[in-house]
């Protein structure tokens, strides 16, 4: 009896153990957005292969523990296609319209409608405006009215980032829901829209970077951090616990509560499926933990367009032990690259309210313009949809930052941009040593100056135009038509290049088209006596910016200043024209999250230190780099000692054998 006994308990030891073995594989998928799906029954999880539940469950059955919640859908029938009339955008463009709230506003809600209105869509006139923003984020009371363009809700976004006290009663019409963590029993795919469960506290701009500062598991980092209403509850790594199911038997191994929105230093970050958990997804991505949503009944933010299967797991909480056995086995590399794509999305589009509103109107607008949409690798890859402008081009292809992904190299040609501003002169020797090179395409001068041109210029071997300016220091950053290469190199009338640094610095930006080549730097330090940022022009080893007197970049940075700086921060370069250097490479430092590269450069040049044009500019000059800080929301700058020099440059050997001999003469 007693040897029965023995083998039947080894048979069912043994059968448990084959089926964990087989089943640990397909037990995690990688999130998918998490719309019910036709034809799907609810409450199963949704797997990435639908096949692999096929054996266990029939067509049209339902698992008798998990009740059909009925879907109650919103605006009947609605769509893209029924509810809202593309006609209004052709004409004028996409244009937004933030209708007027009643009552006092709170700081979360003066937040968003800041950042509406701050938005290059926003429009003050509700005639020319695409779109309709209603907020009913208001408090008891004070619901905004039905507003006079209403129309029954067509082309109206109806924003609930919060629980509003009119929302039971409000009749929603034709008009679009962007709701934070909506169900996914009321979420309309491809019509409304998913928007992140925001704290009180969430900065307006900019925001704080991620927190990883390991690519790794530690050997001391716990693997499982569960999120509870009091805070985070971690388990050891070596256990084999599961924290989310009080029927285990298991030893639950050390842990530790920590209270509050504090996120211990953990690889893997368990959140129940209720929507009251969503606030702490944000948590898990900002602190680069790879978030395991255990059957989640909401719907995942901006869902439409950000491919959670890189960043995020979903898993079923009814198999707690199979879970905890595959995040155990899931290899590194796969860990590595879900943990750096949750720092890109919380750095890209949820780090401040700027960011989620800005994502929320570039989905609109990719649904407007359809097949001139960005692609999935423009929101999937950085930096991002909102630094990669459809009205420049929606191939990556096109763009600086994918070369490498795509398996292209920038053309081999580039064109020069010299600015003659008031004080400057026909640059005639600059325009020789340009035309010289090999790699120049075309030379092109934006006259900027008061005097008219002067009516003939050198003979070169390339085409020479001459563009007249608006007299403004930032006619230089447009994205003129006539430029025809992807390089750019501007100068300043003043600047004096040789050849061979011209052709070297070309040569080094083919490599790096994403960031700015140049040859004569400037450096930003943090001043503890007076508490704000600073620049300096003195000659180190380390540098942050780049004169954009003499550098090489892409065009379509033309294209991200014109249209995607705010306007304050283009008139405060007008007013210290020094801010135009500095502007510019926050812009390329923020989209790249790299520093600028130097070159050598053969002379000192004279006009290196600001300001850089005669006269006194006054305190908006020498408070540029704060003030630009303060518009940006953070210091985007990135610096460096790197500099890059040729193969035998200043070595003791012939000079026949130097590729650059120019760069060495007196």
């Amino acid at each position: 009896m007693q040897s029965c006994r023995r083998k039947s308990l080894w048979l069912a030891l043994l059968a448990s153990w084959l089926l964990g073995l087989l089943g640990i594989l397909p037990l995690l998928r990688l999130a998918v957005p998490t719309g019910p799906r036709a034809g799907a029954p609810q409450g199963w999880p949704r797997w990435l292969d639908a096949e692999l539940l096929q054996s266990f469950l029939q067509p049209g059955a339902l698992p008798e523990d998990v009740p059909q919640l009925p879907r109650v859908p919103r605006g009947g029938s609605c769509d893209w296609g029924a509810c809202f009339d593309t006609s209004k955008c052709r004409s004028g463009g996409f244009k937004v319209f933030v209708s007027p709230v009643a009552g006092p506003v709170s700081e979360t809600q003066h937040k968003i409608l800041a950042s509406f209105e701050g938005s290059r869509y926003h429009t003050v006139s509700p005639t020319e405006a695409c779109l309709h923003l209603l907020s009913l984020d208001a408090p008891a009371g004070a619901c905004s009215p039905v507003p006079p363009t209403w129309n029954g809700g067509q082309n109206h976004l109806v924003l609930r980032l919060h629980p509003a006290s009119c929302s039971g009663t409000f009749q929603l019409g034709q008009a679009m829901v962007a709701e934070a963590s909506p169900t996914v029993d009321t979420f309309r795919p491809g019509f409304d829209v998913a928007l992140p469960l925001l704290p009180e506290a969430h900065p307006v701009r900019g925001g704080a970077p991620g927190q990883l500062r390991q690519h790794s598991p530690h050997p001391g980092a716990a693997l499982l951090a569960l999120a509870e209403e009091r805070g985070w509850r971690v388990a050891g790594t070596d256990s084999s616990a599961c924290p989310w199911d009080g029927h285990c038997e298991q030893d639950h191994g050390p842990e530790q509560t920590h209270p509050g929105a504090a996120l211990p230093n953990a690889t893997f970050c368990l959140i129940p499926g209720r929507r009251a958990d969503a606030l702490r997804f944000l948590q898990a991505l900002q602190a680069g933990c790879v978030p395991v949503l255990l059957s989640p009944r909401w719907e995942l933010p901006f869902s439409e367009v950000i491919d959670w299967t890189k960043a995020a797991i979903v898993a079923d909480e009814r198999l707690p032990l199979q879970v905890l056995a595959a995040l155990r086995e899931m290899p590194p590399t796969r860990v590595l690259a879900l943990r750096q794509q949750t720092q890109f999305l919380w750095d890209t589009y949820f780090s401040s309210v700027e960011k989620v509103i800005r994502t929320t109107l570039e989905i609109i607008q990719d649904r407007i313009l359809g097949a001139s949409a960005h692609p999935s690798l423009l929101w999937n890859s950085p930096p991002g949809a909102l630094l990669a402008l459809p009205a420049f081009s929606t191939s990556p292809r096109d763009f600086p930052f994918y070369h490498l992904q795509q398996g292209s190299r920038p053309a081999g040609r580039f064109s020069a941009l010299i600015w003659v501003g008031a004080a400057g002169q026909p640059p005639l020797k600059l325009i020789q040593a340009v035309a010289g090179s090999q790699h120049c395409a075309q030379i092109l001068v934006l006259w900027s100056n008061d005097k008219p041109p002067p009516p003939s210029w050198p003979e070169t071997a390339v085409p020479l135009l001459v563009i007249e300016g608006h007299r403004k220091v930032s006619d230089r950053f447009l994205p003129y038509s006539a430029i025809s290469t992807d390089a750019i190199l501007s100068l300043d009338a003043h600047s004096s290049l040789s050849t061979s640094e011209v052709d070297f610095a070309f040569v080094v930006w083919q490599s790096f088209p994403e960031r700015m080549v140049g040859f004569l730097t400037w450096s930003h330090f943090w001043d503890e006596a007076q508490g704000r940022w600073g620049y300096t022009a003195e000659r180190a080893n380390e540098f942050s910016m780049v004169l954009t007197s003499a550098a090489f970049y892409h065009r379509y940075y033309h294209t991200l200043f014109t249209h995607s700086l705010p306007t304050a921060l283009r008139r405060l370069a007008e007013a210290a024209p020094p801010c135009v250097d500095v502007l510019m490479n926050f812009l390329v430092a923020a989209a790249t999250k790299l520093p600028p590269i130097k070159v050598p450069y053969r002379r000192r040049h004279e006009d290196a230190s600001p300001p850089r044009v005669p006269g006194d500019l006054g305190p908006a000059a020498r408070d540029c780099i704060d003030r630009v800080a303060a518009g940006f929301g953070h210091m985007p700058l990135v610096s460096s000692r790197l500099r890059l020099d040729p193969v035998l440059f200043k070595d003791p050997v012939s000079v026949l054998r130097k590729k650059y001999r120019g760069l060495e003469k007196p």
